[in-house]
């Protein structure tokens, strides 16, 4: 594994190389090298986990102040899913510096999704332990963070798609969203929007912007709809 290509690429320097080794060291391979003087990167996954998880959560708490506790819960989780985790380490080429047994190689083990996601978290432990907190949330705030502020996870906050798709279900059904009250000064305005189906209040909902108290009308429909 060239650990110095890898910090190169990442702009970073490890204090400990066989950390960052360990971070990308697959239980296959320390299968078949029982030499290696590291082990596995299972324990620094459960680690980075948790880093992950936190630096995520105290994002959203910071940047959306006026964010609900179970929309920041529904969005981290989108975040930190598998399919997110995999693609974050795609994007940073992790596959390549991947340490494998020859039998995980040959299966397709360095594009496997699991393995992928299981490296980046592996990492960010690995980075956690070396480097400490402050400097995982740097790479954070270079590799994860801008994406939440595109909005790559909007979808997850999609209450109005997941609201057609329900009522689509049954064709007579028709759904239609109305502003029905504004309140406060132009400059700090709240509006108050209302979501009709089948020609019946089904929710009302508040926001900075119409289309914010389109989603939250849209989400208290829905939780209307799915019983918890």
């Amino acid at each position: 594994m060239n650990v110095e290509q890898l910090e190169k690429e990442l702009n970073l320097t490890f204090n400990n190389h066989n950390l960052i080794k360990q971070a990308f060291t697959h239980s296959s391979y320390v299968n078949e090298h029982r030499n290696v003087v590291f082990s596995d990167n299972e324990r620094l996954e459960f680690l980075g986990d948790a880093v992950l998880e936190l630096g995520v959560s105290q994002y959203l708490y910071r940047k959306n102040k006026e964010m609900p506790e179970g929309e920041m819960t529904k969005l981290r989780a989108a975040i930190v899913c598998e399919p997110s985790l995999v693609n974050f380490a795609q994007e940073l080429n992790f596959g390549k510096y991947l340490l494998l047994g020859k039998g995980e190689e040959q299966t397709g083990g360095r594009d496997r999704p699991a393995i992928l996601a299981d490296v980046f978290e592996a990492f960010l432990g690995s980075l956690y332990l070396d480097q400490g907190f402050d400097e995982a949330i740097n790479f954070l705030e270079v590799h994860v963070f801008p994406k939440i502020k595109k909005g790559a996870f909007s979808h997850a906050m999609d209450y109005k798609s997941q609201l057609q798709e329900l009522v689509q279900q049954n064709k007579n059904q028709t759904i239609e969203y109305k502003i029905i009250d504004e309140k406060g000064p132009s400059h700090n305005k709240e509006f108050v929007a209302q979501v009709v189906i089948k020609g019946k209040n089904a929710g009302e909902g508040i926001g900075r912007t119409k289309k914010e108290a389109e989603q939250r009308a849209a989400k208290y429909a829905l939780d209307s709809f799915i019983p918890h």
